[in-house]
């Protein structure tokens, strides 16, 4: 492959890990917002890890006709093993979402694996032409492992395994998630199509180095 193909490729990696990234630590997945209760708003998110909850009192009346607005922003782990009753009935969501969680973090670390690969490996022409594949294979597992967090958030927000997520809906951590898998596979597939290209000598995937065959 092209020199130019694998600084495509990595910045492509690049974008998908920090997408990924970026998803593990917002506490966002999924979001409930209560209704307006005697001049009070609460919002609860729920991360791969936390459970944050965000209120807003509000304290209309005052001389200048003006309101006044209190916030109260805490968050904490989850799911809890007292809180979240992982002991007793709710054993297998919290180590299904665990798992989840686990899955993310472990495909950041495939994805920053393939950086790696990307850096180290196009020192030299020889090297250029055999390692699309433990990048392409890399790739794959960052994807296939974010597709495992991305399909359990998915069950338990459409079954409603949580009480709390019958009221939830969709959050921005949920969203970048999904872009960066999405990606992610049109990168794996850019990478194998590139790398195939040019082991059968095909100039814009090989450049001016294209790989021939020798005549016996």
């Amino acid at each position: 492959m092209r020199t130019i193909s694998y600084v495509a490729a990595f910045f492509a990696v690049l974008a998908t890990l920090v997408l990924n990234i970026l998803s593990v630590r917002r506490p966002d997945w999924l979001i409930i917002s209560n209704s307006d209760v005697f001049h009070s708003k609460v919002t609860v998110t729920y991360g791969l890890a936390q459970r944050c909850e965000r209120q807003v009192i509000v304290v209309p009346g005052l001389p200048d006709g003006s309101r006044l607005a209190y916030t109260d922003y805490q968050c904490r782990p989850f799911p809890s093993r007292s809180l979240d009753r992982c002991d007793k009935e709710n054993k297998a969501f919290c180590l299904i979402w665990g798992t989840a969680g686990y899955s993310a973090e472990l495909a950041a670390g495939f994805g920053a694996m393939a950086l790696l690969t990307l850096l180290f490996g196009v020192t030299t022409h020889s090297r250029r032409r055999r390692i699309w594949r433990a990048v392409a294979a890399l790739v794959a597992f960052h994807v296939a492992l974010q597709l495992i967090t991305f399909s359990i958030v998915t069950h338990f927000y459409l079954t409603n395994a949580h009480p709390d997520f019958e009221w939830a809906r969709l959050g921005l951590a949920y969203v970048l998630n999904t872009l960066s898998w999405t990606f992610g596979v049109f990168v794996a597939v850019g990478v194998v199509t590139t790398g195939i290209s040019a082991n059968r000598g095909h100039r814009w995937a090989a450049g001016n180095r294209a790989y021939r065959r020798i005549e016996g």
